[in-house]
Formats: structure tokens, sequence, C-alpha cells
């Protein structure tokens, strides 16, 4: 008789199920800011990071489009082995001005620039400080490098200051990394006092603006910017797939940062360049961020009515700012149900459960665009109040 040596499997997922944990993708249909079909419906889609509707502006898919035709859709090969095109090329420069900063380094998505960055900056020897609700890339990242991982309570930046004071000369390179904006809470990290810290030891900091570029800041730079302190932080990291509306990721920094980068992050190294056309549509994205602000101060003003309207209903709120608002509900079919509520009225709203929250902290995350209008948050307050009875 044949062991079946995946047998495992079916255990893992028969636990997974039991508590409500088994997830599954979901096929939507055609997509317009802010609205998604599925099943033949037409929903409100509360669930994207397309913060500032431009995924499906027509201007970037035209520049997309435009660039699939110059250049093909694949790049064909990493950056270093086959060079890569002219988009890219522009799109770099174009993310540096936009950032502030000498270079950029692009990467194929958000993930693989902070897992690559942090892998080519520390190894054995060295240690990497984290908030304990950093995003999974900049765990695996540290775990991916070697280095001594020390985690530290959410936001605490004395806690952390006091671990580096215990571990001082205890390693060869210390890096602190951080979220800008907490995916799921929707809170600013303190950077301000992280990056006081950093350089009062001489430790390396790294900022993740995945949910902050585009939407926080004078100029869209994201939390470093809006909180005042972006030139003091050495390691900037961006996504294009959430508010840029595109896909891929880079890091902001110097010029011998980034020459660093391109020749020693792993997932740049060994990956194909982004799609042309990813590139192109990112260009018009960055385009569209410069020159219509009103778009991030529109979504920051659906974040605040959305939290005040369900403050006002008696809601549990966190003290949040910007697209991302969480309603906490604790319990996984608690939160299900009322995700299944929402659903039957219309609205797509996240139902986030464990692994991705800790246990206990089960909850709607509600996502706004700037694709939205104040009817359709005055209406999900309203269905949250009617159809989610006693929560």
């Amino acid at each position: 008789m044949t062991l079946d040596p995946l047998a495992w499997i079916d255990e893992v997922a028969e636990a997974r199920s039991r508590p409500n944990l088994q997830r599954s993708i979901v096929t939507h249909g055609a997509a317009t800011p802010g609205w998604i079909e599925r099943d033949g419906r037409r929903l409100v889609d509360f669930c994207s990071n397309d913060y500032l509707g431009l995924a499906g502006d027509p201007r970037v898919i035209a520049a997309g489009v435009d660039a699939a035709r110059l250049y093909g859709w694949g790049a064909g090969a990493s950056p270093l082995v086959s060079g890569w095109r002219g988009v890219h090329q522009a799109l770099a420069e174009e993310l540096a001005a936009f950032e502030g900063t000498e270079a950029v380094a692009v990467f194929p998505s958000g993930y693989a620039a902070n897992l690559g960055t942090i892998a080519s900056l520390v190894g054995s020897g060295d240690a990497v400080y984290g908030d304990r609700l950093n995003h999974s890339c900049l765990v695996q990242g540290a775990r991916l490098s070697g280095a001594s991982l020390r985690v530290f309570p959410h936001r605490d930046h004395g806690r952390l200051a006091d671990l580096l004071e215990r571990d001082r000369g205890r390693f060869r390179r210390t890096l602190i990394a951080t979220d800008g904006v907490f995916s799921m809470d929707g809170y600013l990290a303190p950077i301000p006092e992280l990056v006081a810290i950093a350089e009062r030891f001489g430790a390396m900091l790294l900022v993740d603006e995945a949910h902050g570029t585009g939407v926080f800041g004078p100029e869209g730079r994201g939390a470093s910017e809006a909180l005042g302190v972006a030139g003091r932080v050495p390691i900037r990291v961006g996504t294009l797939s959430k508010a840029i509306g595109s896909v891929g990721g880079f890091v902001a920094g110097s010029r011998r940062l980034v020459d660093h980068l391109n020749n020693h992050a792993p997932t740049l190294v060994y990956s194909t360049a982004m799609p042309p056309a990813a590139a192109g549509a990112a260009r018009e994205a960055l385009r569209i961020i410069r020159e219509e602000p009103w778009r991030r101060e529109r979504v920051q003003g659906l974040g605040r009515r959305l939290r005040e309207g369900l403050r006002g209903i008696g809601l549990p709120v966190l003290e949040s700012e910007g697209p991302i608002v969480p309603v906490i509900l604790g319990e996984v079919d608690r939160t299900m149900d009322a995700a299944a509520r929402l659903l039957a009225s219309g609205m797509l709203v996240a139902a986030i459960r464990p692994p991705t929250v800790p246990r206990g902290t089960a909850r709607l995350r509600i996502s706004l665009a700037a694709s939205h209008d104040e009817r359709q948050v005055d209406r999900l307050i309203e269905a949250l109040k009617a159809e989610c009875p006693g929560i």
C-alpha cells in the first residue's frame, strides 16, 4: 500500500474548518471604480485597497495598453540579466522624484520589496526589531535573512528603546522595521519617535508605506511625510498595487542603497522584472496623484464621515486614520455573519480572521476609496445598524 505523503494536509484543513477559519478564493466579475460584480450582482466594493480609485481609471488603463503595445507584455528576464525597458527606467526616475530621494529600486511586488530588502541588509549576527503587528512580509524578511528577530509591543517605542539599550553592542548591524500604516487597524506608526531612536542607536530604519503611498502626506508620500520625517527615514518601501492601482513594489532611498539592492536583494536579482504594462500604468497613476490631490482629500474625508457615523450608532471603531476603518467584533462567527448580512445588502466588506489578525480580534475591515461617495458611506452605516443588530 502506498502512503500518501500529503495526507497531513487533510488534518490541518479539518482543524482549520472547525473554528470557521477555512478560507477560499472567490471569483468576481467586472470591476469599475468603487464597484465589483459577483454572481451577477453589482456590489459596492468596500474591500479593495484601490484607495484613490485609479485601478480602473481609463487613463491608467490606456497607459498600460500603450506600454504593452510598445514593449510587449512580459519583461522576459531579470533586469540584471536582460536589462529593462525604457518604461521601467522612466518609472524608477519618476518614483524617485515623487519620493524626493536619489534613486528607487523596483521589485515585482511590494511583498518582494520588503522580503528582499531586509534579506540584503542583515544576516547572521545582526538583529531586526519589528512591531508586533508588522505585515507578514517584514516578519518573513527577517526570518529569511537569518538575523535575530526582536518583537516589541504594538507602537511601543519606549519598549523598543529599552530592547536596543539591552542589546547594545551584541549585534553587528541593527534594523528597525515597521509598517507606516498598519493595514488591519488603520493606525499610523510613531515614526518620528522611531526616527529618533534609530538615530540614537545607529540603527537602520525601514518604513513600509504600502498603505500610505498616495494617501497620506501633503504630496502623498505616505505616513512618514504626513508626520514630517520622510527625509530622515533612510529606507522607504512602497507598493504600486494599492493607491497607485497597478502592480509591483519599490524602495526609495540613497543611490548607494539602491545600488546595493540591485546587486544583493534576492527577490530582485532572481525575479523577472514587472510587466512593462504595469510600469506604464503606474507612471500614469503617479501623474494623476500629483495633479489631482482631491482624491486623497476625498478619501480622508470619507474616512472621517464613516468613523463618526459608526460611533453614532454605538459600534466599536478604532481611533485610526485614513481609508481603513476596522470594526472589531471579536468572535469569528459573529464577524462572518455580519459580512454575510452586508453582502446580502449589496456591499462587499472583508471579514478578517486569524491568523491575519490576533485571536479574539476578528473584524470587519472597511476599505474606502475616492471613487465612493457620501451616500454609499451613509448607506453602509445604516446597513450595519439594521442588518447587524446587537453588535
